[in-house]
């Protein structure tokens, strides 16, 4: 089916299902049901895209995983809210469990938080059309968090929930984690698990994540001799910030054309007194025109498709820092953040699983997108453990920006898609 056929056919509202003679008749009733609910859905949404949820905003992230909790608990899950230490300054993860012996034990992600912390400007959910809706996280992650919740809708609906075993994780941090400490229980329940699905923004109707990057950070700190400009370049030396410029242009020149790596100095402040606090990600400095900057300070991320791959850009890193113009002194520290997931033969086979439904459906293949057009996500913790799909989520464009929206034309189709997706899994 064509793109504009499927287009033409989402705007009439056509039943796809309805003319599909690959489902059975519970997988009929499923997909009815989901479209009866989708009004619903979509309410939802809006309410749980107006509460701010920024990682550091604790008490948000926290609400979010009310909202979500009580809605799982009509359903027949138990939830857990699962507690950090204070000194990780993230909210917590909540859980929703379901215990049986039919099927395939299915390990679902998604995430609380988005990148909007309470500091920056609040856009709330508007609907911009039929097709349409802003809002911050609407697709990141947000619609993939309430999809997963109006699929298992459908199929409670029916009792098709009953004797399945469904672990549904919500961390409180993906979008900056606390730490190996955060994923540890997130592990660990994993591993129990038979395979995992994340929910993370669709690509689309056709196209699923069998591989993505991981994500590490880096911190530069440069310092230098100070005094009256008028002395730079000569025993002064070159001052901070010039030795920040030659690294960070090294850096670009040196490993900036390499497949799957990507490295970006988010934040960057240089002056006389240079302060940074980790907990607001906020940074101050002064310094004057006529004043040689002594220090200078960048936070970035480093991005990738293998530890190996990984390793070998730190390296390099490394040896760049190290030659430091004269009387300046550069250090760079790396911290681990989230692994990389490798498409696999296990991954692959999965995706089959969802192009089968897709065609059963008559929405078409679904193929594999490229691993270098997303960033890292909490799926890659589990991806050496388990077979594991990502990008199962809400459709839409401008994640992580003030333009972010969701896809409402294709979103019905992808909530129906997971719906037939976790039956035939668990039967």
């Amino acid at each position: 089916m064509t793109k504009f056929v499927l287009t033409a056919v989402a705007l009439l509202g056509f039943d796809l299902a309805t003319h599909s003679q690959s489902l059975s008749p519970v997988e009929k009733k499923v997909l009815a049901t989901a479209r009866q609910l989708q009004p619903e859905t979509e309410k939802f949404l809006e309410k749980t895209v107006n509460i701010n949820s920024g990682t550091l905003n604790l008490e948000g992230v926290r609400e979010n995983g009310k909202l979500l909790a009580a809605e799982f608990e009509k359903l027949g899950f138990k939830t857990e809210w699962i507690k950090l230490p204070d000194s990780l300054n993230r909210a917590g993860h909540l859980v929703a469990t379901r215990v049986g012996k039919r099927g395939k034990k299915l390990f679902l992600i998604g995430h609380l938080d988005t990148v909007f912390e309470k500091s920056l400007p609040f856009e709330p959910f508007t609907r911009v059309n039929d097709s349409t809706a802003t809002g911050q996280g609407t697709n990141d992650i947000k619609g993939g968090n309430v999809l997963i919740l109006a699929a298992l809708k459908a199929l409670h609906t029916h009792g098709l929930l009953d004797d399945v075993s469904i672990t549904a994780y919500f961390t409180g941090d993906e979008e900056s984690s606390g730490g190996p400490e955060s994923r540890r229980d997130f592990i660990e329940r994993a591993k129990k698990c038979d395979l995992a699905l994340a929910f993370e923004g669709a690509q689309g109707l056709n196209v699923v994540t069998t591989g993505r990057r991981g994500s590490s950070s880096w911190t530069l700190k440069v310092a230098s001799r100070t005094g009256h400009s008028s002395r730079v370049f000569t025993d002064l030396g070159y001052g901070a910030i010039f030795e920040t410029a030659r690294i960070l242009n090294e850096f670009r020149r040196v490993l900036g054309q390499e497949q799957y790596l990507t490295f970006n100095p988010g934040l960057i402040v240089g002056g006389s007194d240079v302060k940074y606090d980790e907990k607001s990600a906020r940074a101050e400095t002064t310094g004057k025109t006529n004043i040689v900057a002594p220090s200078a300070l960048v936070k970035g991320d480093l991005r990738f498709i293998s530890e190996k791959q990984k390793e070998s850009a730190r390296t390099r890193m490394r040896e760049i820092v190290e030659k430091s113009l004269p009387i300046t002194k550069a250090t760079i520290s790396f911290q681990d953040g989230i692994p990389a997931m490798e498409p696999s033969e296990k991954n692959e086979n999965l995706r089959k699983v969802v192009d089968q439904v897709s065609r059963d459906m008559g929405l078409g293949p679904v193929q594999s997108g490229d691993p270098g057009s997303r960033g890292a996500g909490d799926v890659s913790f589990v991806a050496e453990y388990l077979p594991c799909l990502d990008g199962l989520g809400a459709s839409g464009k401008g994640a992580h920006s003030i333009e972010e929206n969701i896809n409402l034309k294709e979103y019905p189709f992808l909530i129906q898609r997971t719906a037939v997706l976790l039956y035939r899994l668990t039967r």
